[in-house]
């Protein structure tokens, strides 16, 4: 086979969550935040910044290791990551999560900051880990923004990525078409809470780290959109022309026929952040990426019930459950 394989997922919504939008709130707002024990530690880079690592087990001899990575304003809190490193600790995994350059509390020391197309310090964590554990299973695992860096990453290094496995979930292939979707419709409910974290983050930013001259801090506080916010903050900072080279250079989209690495790709058709459109077909697929389709699941959703009724976060056991067949 030439190129990857495209299935239908099992996934069921919950008979009352059909909405995408559904899908997409009820675990954010409505989900208690899980129980989750992390040892942090500040990994120091040799650009002289730094990101802090989020171990929720550390590994034992033999034993098979994953790293999440957020999504856009996520972190150490957000509920998906915590409740998949249970699931996967359930299953006998060890692991991290990687906090993103700048996606603390505490602001990096650098004008740089984490985006999209932000793959260095994934790859620098998952090459240090292969050496450190060379006997380990290693997967990396990443939500939103986190997937399309995880896909990314694993394009770029092709047969000799560091990681055995790769899981990505809601991933923006293409990224102007999803900074035109979250700005039509009520997808910009999602767009102004998003921006509105990232207005605090850039404020947060610029009264700790002397900006290059080339980022207007007031039109990013001012700006309606995410095209004039990464126009005025993201593009500018992190050394691209405009939110559009930004976007193009920095999209996973393209590159998905250079992973060799085993690869699940989870993806909603109702995702209220992109269109449909955007979704690639099998020919756009490295053979050794099998991508999930699902009709409901919203973005970072896929909330099923439980034989008792209650909400069952299917996503997390979907991940974990494929990840440990390939061991």
């Amino acid at each position: 086979m030439t190129h990857g394989r495209i299935v239908e997922s099992d996934f069921r919504p919950h008979p009352l969550l059909r909405n995408a939008h559904a899908q997409t709130v009820v675990p954010t707002l409505l989900r208690p935040l899980p129980t989750l024990t992390l040892d942090v530690e500040r990994w120091e880079l040799d650009d002289g910044d730094f990101v802090d690592l989020g171990w929720f087990a550390r590994p034992q001899p033999g034993q098979p290791l994953a790293v999440l990575v957020h999504g856009l304003t996520g972190g150490f809190e957000s509920k998906y990551l915590r409740g998949t490193a249970r699931q996967l600790m359930q299953r006998g995994w060890a692991g991290l999560i990687l906090q993103l350059r700048g996606a603390g509390d505490t602001p990096n020391r650098l004008a740089r900051n984490y985006h999209q197309g932000d793959t260095a310090d994934l790859r620098a964590l998952l090459g240090r880990l292969r050496a450190q554990y060379p006997d380990a299973m290693v997967a990396n695992i990443g939500w939103s923004l986190g997937g399309n860096i995880t896909l990314k990453a694993a394009a770029e290094g092709g047969a000799d990525h560091p990681a055995d496995l790769v899981v990505a979930v809601s991933v923006p292939f293409q990224l102007e078409p999803c900074a035109e979707r979250l700005r039509e419709g009520v997808s910009r409910v999602y767009q102004r809470r998003l921006l509105g974290d990232l207005k605090a983050m850039a404020q947060r930013k610029a009264a700790h780290v002397r900006l290059p001259a080339d980022v207007d801090l007031t039109s990013a506080m001012n700006a309606a959109d995410f095209f004039a916010f990464d126009d005025a903050w993201t593009a500018p900072l992190n050394g691209f022309e405009d939110a559009l080279d930004y976007y193009r250079r920095c999209e996973c989209g393209p590159l998905l026929q250079a992973i060799e690495k085993p690869c699940l790709i989870v993806h909603s058709q109702d995702d209220p952040f992109m269109r449909p459109q955007i979704i690639p077909t099998a020919q756009e697929l490295a053979p050794q990426v099998e991508l999930e389709l699902s009709r409901y699941g919203g973005h970072v959703g896929f909330v099923a019930r439980t034989p008792a009724g209650a909400l069952d976060y299917w996503l997390e056991r979907r991940i974990s459950s494929w990840l440990s067949s390939r061991l």
